[in-house]
């Protein structure tokens, strides 16, 4: 079961709004003094303030958000508690997401929080890849943007946890204009390995860093710029799920 938050939180605090702002123009003054306030007045009024404050803060500022996949493995793990610059890409008002002032556009190389083009509801986390008018070709696990090849530098090799199950794969440090970051790709697999486009205007293409366990552009298509959330900047928590245990090391490491 999914939950709106934005709606929630954006209706408790006109709810609680208005009640107390009722209370203050006509039923406070008529009110006996020394009377103590009805509970289903003293409630909104004592949690408006917190809750409009909250609202502001996650609306504009700083989203918390649990990553459940691995699809941005290993520079983001399953279970990792990120934070998320609301503001990085303008200002948008909560529920309507209609942009009320332009601060920055997604760059190459960042990693967003964006909603899902298939439902408008669905939160994914991916890499910033394509920008508007890019010519985007990944083909033999290898991504090529305008002409010019993300070279490939050999890490080593690791084990991918799926399902409880431990798959191999190579680690490499793929080198973007902007960014340099380490990328999965799993020996004999061939996911997404025929796209040769262009992104077009106002939108973007996204790609996990798991590049053979990723629901991105490849399969989804591009992002419009509309349905961008912010910019992730770090890790607050870290739960490994698959130990019941914290990862006490993630804790506070910043994302790039």
């Amino acid at each position: 079961m999914s939950f709106d938050v934005p709606f929630i939180l954006t209706s408790l605090v006109i709810i609680c709004g208005l009640i107390a702002l009722i209370d203050m123009v006509f039923l406070a003054k008529k009110r006996p003094e020394g009377t103590k306030r009805p509970i289903w007045i003293e409630y909104p009024r004592s949690f408006f303030p917190v809750l409009l404050l909250v609202l502001l803060v996650r609306s504009f500022l700083i989203q918390p958000y649990r990553v459940p996949s691995g699809s941005l493995e290993p520079t983001i793990l399953p279970g990792d508690f990120i934070v998320v610059n609301q503001f990085a890409y303008g200002l948008r008002l909560p529920v309507l997401r209609n942009k009320i002032y332009s601060i920055g556009e997604p760059k190459r190389g960042d990693i967003a929080l964006f909603y899902s083009t298939k439902d408008n509801e669905t939160i994914y986390v991916k890499r910033v890849i394509g920008l508007p008018g890019d010519h985007i070709v990944y083909r033999n696990k290898t991504l090529t943007i305008n002409g010019d090849r993300a070279w490939q530098t050999p890490v080593g090799m690791d084990l991918d946890i799926e399902n409880g199950f431990a798959i191999p794969v190579n680690v490499s440090m793929e080198q973007l204009p902007e960014v340099s970051h380490l990328i999965y790709t799993k020996p004999g697999y061939k996911i997404g390995e025929n796209v040769d486009l262009i992104v077009p205007e106002n939108s973007y293409f996204m790609m996990g860093d798991n590049r053979d366990d990723s629901d991105d552009s490849r399969d989804w298509g591009f992002v419009p710029e509309k349905n961008f959330i912010g910019k992730v900047f770090g890790v607050w928590m870290s739960w490994n799920s698959d130990k019941n245990s914290v990862r006490w090391q993630r804790i506070g490491k910043r994302i790039k």
